[in-house]
C-alpha cells in the first residue's frame, strides 16, 4: 500500500515520518514506529527469537555476554521454560523503532495476549515446523484476526529432522480460513526461520543469513500506528508494573497527541469517572529496559509513573478534553478455586504472611495486574473465590505467593457452570492429542469414561496417533499426570476452550481413596512401612503428622484412617533372629499442581513457602464420620 507523504510545512505533520491514510483523511500513520505481538503456541520459539532480533538489531555488543530467553525475566519463566507474562521491548532498524511484545504461549494465560494485542499493529505468528499449528496457535490467531491485525506467517524450526515445513503451511492457510479471515488477511507473506541460529529465508531452499529478511518485512507489512493528527493526548492502559521508587506504573500505548514529562492529566476509570493526576516521569522501551523520555509520540507504548488507582482499560487523557477509549475484553473466566488462611496445626510454622487480610491485599493487587483473574469475596471472611482461565493459571499464582512467604490452604479447582434456558451449561474444551499406537485404546477408554466425545483420529502411519476429542473441562482436570503415566511420558496433550455446551453428566474424578492421618505426631518408619501395602505414600520418616493430614493414596476407593506415628512395641525378650531393617520406597516430592490434581471435593492444599501438604477440609476423623453418617441418611431419604 501506498502512502501520500505529508508536506513538511503541513500543520499535521506531528512527526518527521508520517504518512496519510488513502480514504481516511482524518487519519494519519506514524512511519517511525511499528508495534509488533509475536504469537504462537507454547514452546514454538518465541522468546528465542526475540533473543536474536535483539543481538542482530546491535542491542548489545558483541563481546557481550547476555543470557538466553531474556524476555523471561521471572523465575518461575526461566525454570519451566514457558512465558507467563507479556512484556515490551523494542529494537532499532532503518531508523525505526520496532516495539515488540512477547506473548505467552500457553492457553491459561490468553487475558496477557488479549491485553497485548491492543498495543499492537500487527503480529508475528510463530508455527513449528513439525508440530503444525496447535490449539493455542488457533486461540491468539483468532484473537489477532478479531483485532484486525495484519499477520507475517514465519515458519520456525526447519533445522528439525522431522521438519514438514510445506505441509505445516497448508494447515496455517486452513487455518486462516477456517478462522473467517478476509481477502487481506488471507494474503499474509511467509518466511522460514531458525530462531536459535538467528536466521530467516523467503525462500525454503534459500541459505539464511540473518534476520534481516524479518525486519524488512515488518517495516514493509506491518504499518505505522495510525492516529488523529487534530485529536488532542489519549492512551489506552494495557499493563500494570510497579517501582519501590516510582510507585503504581501504568503501561500503554499512545493512540493520539503527544505526552510530555509532569504533564497534569486525568484518569477516565470504567464508569467514565475521572481523576486528576501528574505524570511524575515518563518512559519508554530501548531493548528490554525502560529509558527516561521527555516526551512520546502518538502510537509509541510508554510507561507513566505517579498515576495511582489505575486499572487495565483505563484510559488516561487531557483534562481538557476528556474522551474514553473502548476499554479491553477479554473471555470470561471458566475455572475457579477457594483460597483460605492456614487453618492446620502447623500454621504458622514456616510461612511470614499468614493473615486473611494480606491474602486478600495480594489477590486484588493481581486482578488488577492480570484482567482474566476475578476475586470475589465468600461467605467465610477468611476465605476468597479466585477465578481463572485455568488451573494451570491459578497454579503459579499459588506458587508465587508462596515463594513471597504466603501461607494459605486452596481447594480443588472448579469448573463455573452457566444456567441457559433453565439447562446447565459447562465449559466444553477441544483436546488434541498425539501419542504411540500402543496407547490409543487405554487414552480413549479414559477420555470416554470422563465424558469426553472423539471427533477426529489421524495416523500418519510413524507409528504415532492424532487424535481430536470434545471433553468437559472438569475431565481433564487432574488427568494430565494420569495421561503422562498411561503413555510413559511420551503422549502430548493439548486443548483451547470450545465455549460452553450441555452439562453431560456426573462421573468419578478419581478412583481411589486416601490414607488419613488419624492423631498428632511424627512419621514413623516402622507404621510406614506397614502402610506401603495399602497405597502410595506421600510422607517421608520425620515429618510432622496432624489429624486430617492425607498421607498416602488408598488402593481401593473408600478412605482409611490409618496411624502414620505408630511404634514398634520393645519387650525385655530377645527374639532367635534380629530385628529386619526398615526399607522404605522411595516418596515421590509432591508438587503443587500433582496435589491440586489429586484432591477430591472434601480436601484441600496446605501451601507453605517450604512444604505441599494434601490435608481434609474437616481435619477431626469424628467430625468427617459424623458428616459422611449424615449424607448416608439424606441419600437413603431420597
Amino acid at each position: 500500500m501506498s502512502y501520500k507523504r505529508l508536506r513538511r510545512s503541513d500543520p499535521r505533520r506531528q512527526n518527521s515520518r508520517a504518512t496519510f491514510i488513502p480514504g481516511n483523511p482524518m487519519k494519519t500513520r506514524n512511519d517511525s514506529l511499528r508495534n509488533v505481538a509475536i504469537i504462537a503456541h507454547v514452546d514454538h520459539g518465541k522468546t528465542t527469537l526475540v533473543d536474536a532480533l535483539f543481538r542482530q538489531s546491535g542491542l548489545f555488543r558483541e563481546n557481550q555476554e547476555v543470557v538466553e530467553r531474556v524476555m523471561d525475566s521471572m523465575d518461575l519463566e526461566r525454570e519451566r521454560g514457558i512465558t507467563i507474562a507479556a512484556k515490551n521491548c523494542s529494537v532499532m532498524h532503518d531508523g525505526v523503532k520496532i516495539n515488540i511484545i512477547d506473548t505467552p504461549g500457553h492457553a491459561d494465560f490468553g487475558g496477557e495476549v488479549e491485553r497485548s494485542l491492543a498495543m499492537a499493529d500487527g503480529a508475528i505468528l510463530l508455527v513449528d515446523a513439525s508440530e503444525g499449528p496447535l490449539p493455542q496457535t488457533r486461540f491468539v490467531l483468532k484473537k489477532a484476526l478479531e483485532a484486525g491485525l495484519p499477520i507475517i506467517v514465519v515458519v520456525n524450526k526447519i533445522d528439525r529432522s522431522d521438519a514438514r515445513a510445506n505441509e505445516v503451511l497448508n494447515e496455517v492457510y486452513d487455518l486462516f480460513i477456517d478462522l473467517d479471515a478476509d481477502e487481506s488477511q488471507l494474503e499474509f507473506p511467509v518466511l522460514y526461520a531458525i530462531g536459535r541460529q538467528g536466521v530467516a529465508m523467503r525462500e525454503l531452499d534459500e541459505q539464511g543469513k540473518d534476520l534481516s529478511p524479518l525486519f524488512q518485512l515488518i517495516l514493509k507489512h506491518i504499518p505505522g500506528p495510525a492516529f488523529d493528527p487534530e485529536a488532542p493526548f489519549q492512551m489506552l492502559v494495557c499493563d500494570l508494573g510497579y517501582s519501590d521508587y516510582l510507585g503504581r506504573l501504568a503501561v500503554g500505548k499512545v493512540v493520539n497527541g503527544r505526552v510530555h514529562a509532569n504533564e497534569s492529566l486525568v484518569r477516565l476509570g470504567e464508569g467514565g469517572e475521572q481523576a486528576p493526576l501528574k505524570v511524575l516521569k515518563l518512559q519508554t522501551y530501548m531493548g528490554p529496559q525502560l529509558v527516561p523520555a521527555e516526551t512520546a509520540t502518538p502510537g509509541d507504548i510508554v510507561v507513566l509513573a505517579g498515576i495511582e488507582d489505575v486499572k487495565i482499560g483505563d484510559t488516561i487523557c487531557t483534562k481538557d478534553a476528556p474522551r474514553a477509549l473502548p476499554r479491553i475484553t477479554v473471555d470470561e473466566p471458566t475455572v475457579s478455586m477457594r483460597f483460605s488462611i492456614n487453618t492446620s496445626p502447623l500454621a504458622g510454622r514456616e510461612g511470614k504472611i499468614v493473615q486473611s487480610n494480606k491474602i486478600r491485599e495480594r489477590l486484588m493487587k493481581e486482578s488488577l495486574k492480570n484482567v482474566a483473574i476475578r476475586v470475589e469475596d465468600s461467605e467465610d471472611r477468611d476465605s476468597f473465590i479466585v477465578k481463572g482461565r485455568g488451573e494451570f493459571q491459578l497454579a503459579i499464582l499459588i506458587e508465587t505467593m508462596r515463594r513471597e512467604g504466603f501461607e494459605l490452604t486452596v481447594g480443588r479447582p472448579e469448573v463455573i457452570l452457566k444456567i441457559k434456558d433453565g439447562k446447565t451449561m459447562e465449559p466444553i474444551e477441544r483436546l488434541f492429542v498425539d501419542c504411540d499406537e500402543a496407547f490409543l485404546g487405554v487414552v480413549t477408554e479414559k477420555l470416554s469414561s470422563r465424558k469426553g466425545k472423539m471427533t477426529n483420529l489421524v495416523n500418519n502411519g510413524r507409528g504415532r496417533v492424532r487424535i481430536e476429542f470434545s471433553v468437559p473441562s472438569r475431565a481433564l482436570i487432574g488427568y494430565r499426570d494420569e495421561f503422562l503415566t498411561d503413555t510413559k511420558g511420551t503422549g502430548i496433550m493439548n486443548s483451547y476452550l470450545e465455549g460452553y455446551g450441555e452439562f453431560r453428566g456426573d462421573f468419578p474424578s478419581r478412583f481411589t481413596g486416601s490414607l488419613v492421618a488419624d492423631r498428632v505426631g511424627v512419621a514413623v518408619p516402622y507404621a510406614l512401612f506397614n502402610l506401603e501395602p495399602r497405597g502410595q505414600l506421600f510422607v517421608s520418616p520425620t515429618e510432622p503428622i496432624y489429624e486430617g493430614l492425607v498421607v498416602g493414596e488408598h488402593n481401593r476407593d473408600n478412605d482409611l484412617d490409618v496411624n502414620a506415628c505408630k511404634e514398634k512395641k520393645l519387650t525385655n525378650l530377645r527374639a532367635a533372629n534380629k530385628d529386619e531393617n526398615v526399607i522404605l520406597s522411595p516418596v515421590k516430592p509432591m508438587t503443587l499442581e500433582r496435589a491440586l490434581h489429586f484432591i477430591k471435593e472434601d480436601e484441600a492444599v496446605e501451601v507453605t513457602p517450604l512444604s505441599i501438604r494434601l490435608r481434609k477440609v474437616v481435619l477431626p476423623a469424628q467430625k468427617r464420620h459424623a458428616m459422611r453418617g449424615e449424607k448416608k441418611k439424606q441419600e437413603m431419604g431420597k
